[in-house]
């Protein structure tokens, strides 16, 4: 299996080579130059074993296939439950089981067992960049914390994060160092990208991506829709994924492509457009992020966009299949506050949005069975819950142990001038 750049303008390569560059050399992301389909998967099983299966095929030929079951071992070692709410017919994908109470700790997790595979041994260190809107540079600083020969730079928009986000991303130390940008989550983005985009800063300092832009983060993100799916009442399965840089849903796509029974894909957004904007029928558009109570999904030009469009081959294609729909910080409140007091449920406010979107289509009459993604626990936006809900939510021992630890971030500019000096400086220390 090779993969190629959504611009086209880049030599196919590796699996091993797309995960250690990240970024591919045009600027664009990398996807299978031909999307395999995988055959029939039993049900039932670890999810470890579900997620091997799905992915060896994007493995063929890749010096990391005899590795996978061990990758998948790693990377899955914590559930992710799909539990039926009193709703008829509506579930949750519980994805906030992993140390960091969210769903990004499976790709992290991963991307981190396949790079300390291709790096044994290399005694030149590698910087891995993680532009983060709050749960994403968590994860990856868990993951590759106290590794040998990998360096974590994570940047996250200052005041733009819960402060419990903000305490879990520079609660590292070590190998890990977080970086408050004054920005948003886009200059975050732009700043990563730019990085990338510098032949001589690269030539002074390896670097690599663990953003969603990464293969090694998006394609363990397959695997928990594949099994869910696949563990479903009557398949193919719907599904309500809460949507930021698009990297969750573009999985969720491309878990239904190579042939999972998962039926329609939705997106649920919050004030951040873009994605509702295009699939009403307006020209893709990408703008600065406006700061929302879901903050982790504060993107305003999604990076997984690219390979959105060349999943599909055009616009209108894409269109036909998916939908966007955005939901308000009003409305994310309502809803956090009136599953509390009726059933008991409590949401993160993605999660809410999500939920949100689900209630839109019961009330325009649609009775089908949907699965909603959770993706992260409620109790690391206690600022939010707690006061909707009138009482303290209980965090996860996991979480609580790293709450529990000093923090300490770095102020940064949104210069890259600033920025390619701050990395030469930390890789000759």
């Amino acid at each position: 299996m090779r993969y190629v750049s959504t611009r086209g303008g880049a030599a196919p390569v590796s699996l091993s080579a797309a995960i250690a560059t990240g970024l591919a050399p045009d600027g664009g992301l990398y996807v299978p130059e031909t999307m395999p389909r995988v055959g029939t998967l039993p049900a039932g099983g670890y999810l470890a074993s579900t997620a091997a299966a799905m992915l060896e095929p994007f493995f063929a030929g890749d010096p990391l296939a005899s590795e996978l079951e061990a990758i998948c071992a790693e990377a899955f070692a914590h559930p992710a439950p799909r539990r039926e709410l009193r709703i008829a017919g509506a579930h949750v994908l519980e994805l906030f089981h992993g140390p960091t109470a969210a769903f990004k700790d499976f790709g992290a997790r991963f991307l981190a067992a396949c790079i300390s595979r291709l790096r044994a041994g290399d005694p030149d260190p590698l910087t891995i960049l993680v532009a983060t809107s709050g749960d994403t540079g968590a994860a990856v600083g868990a993951a590759f914390h106290g590794l040998p020969g990998v360096r974590v730079a994570i940047l996250y928009p200052d005041n733009r994060v819960s402060p419990r986000q903000a305490h879990q991303l520079g609660s590292f130390g070590g190998n890990v160092r977080a970086l408050r940008v004054e920005g948003s989550f886009d200059d975050c983005q732009r700043l990563v990208k730019g990085a990338f985009g510098d032949p001589a800063l690269q030539a002074d300092v390896p670097l690599s991506s663990a953003n969603s832009i990464s293969l090694g983060r998006l394609l363990p993100q397959m695997a928990y829709f594949g099994h869910a799916a696949l563990n479903a009442e009557n398949p193919p399965m719907n599904v309500i994924v809460p949507t930021g840089n698009l990297g969750n849903a573009v999985a969720c796509l491309w878990a239904r492509e190579i042939g999972l029974p998962i039926g329609e894909v939705v997106f649920a957004c919050n004030a951040n457009d873009t994605l509702p904007e295009f699939f009403g029928g307006q020209p893709y558009r990408a703008r600065d992020a406006v700061a929302t109570i879901a903050n982790a999904m504060d993107v305003g030009a999604p990076s997984n966009f690219e390979r959105l469009r060349h999943l599909f081959g055009s616009d209108e294609a894409a269109r036909l299949n998916g939908s966007a729909h955005a939901v308000d910080d009003a409305t994310i409140r309502d809803v956090i506050r009136r599953h509390a007091a009726s059933d008991g449920e409590l949401f993160c406010p993605h999660t809410a949005t999500a939920i949100r979107v689900f209630e839109q289509r019961r009330l325009a009459g649609d009775t089908r069975a949907w699965t909603m993604a959770a993706t992260a626990h409620p109790a690391k936006f206690d600022t939010v819950v707690e006061p909707l809900i009138g009482r303290e939510v209980e965090v996860p021992e996991a979480l609580a142990a790293m709450l529990a630890r000093d923090a300490t971030a770095e102020p940064l500019a949104a210069d890259h001038r600033v920025f390619a000096e701050w990395l030469r400086g930390w890789h000759s220390d």
